[in-house]
């Protein structure tokens, strides 16, 4: 039986269940994006890089300079990071944690998805359903471009 959660926004049920995901890892973190903005899921990101989790974000190219985006700031504390190389967007909004724990749906990593959006996010504890997301990121990893600060 697969074990699931499912949570909404606006509040603060998606951003919690996406933070505990990453303050679970162990291990890995692949973290597939459009954009990421609020500062408390970059501030557990950080964390979790630093207490040896090997963290990989992809997101998408237009959105690496926006204001408040926190792209920037992972890269320079050396978070690896790749952005689509694309006139087209990089919309998804996924991450695998220690290939097990799978995060998705609608949700951006925004304050305005806790505070104001319709939004959703489905975690999935299952290796399978983790795998195929982790094809699917590893396909992107491979045709993005490396993200320097400039």
């Amino acid at each position: 039986m697969m074990d699931f959660r499912i949570e909404f926004s606006p509040g603060p049920a998606c951003k919690h269940c996406i933070m505990s995901a990453i303050r679970e890892a162990k291990n890995t973190l692949n973290i597939c994006v459009f954009t990421i903005s609020d500062d408390s899921i970059s501030d557990v990101i950080l964390e979790a890089f630093e207490r040896g989790v090997e963290v990989r974000i992809i997101t998408d190219n237009y959105k690496v300079y926006d204001e408040g985006s926190d792209i920037i700031e992972l890269s320079e504390n050396g978070v690896l990071v790749r952005i689509d190389d694309s006139e087209n967007h990089m919309h998804h909004k996924f991450m695998v944690a220690d290939d097990r724990i799978t995060i998705t749906g609608s949700y951006n990593w925004t304050r305005s998805a806790e505070r104001y959006n319709q939004e959703n996010i489905v975690r999935v504890n299952d290796v399978e359903f983790s795998r195929q997301f982790n094809q699917e990121f590893e396909k992107l990893w491979a045709s993005a471009k490396e993200f320097t600060v400039l």
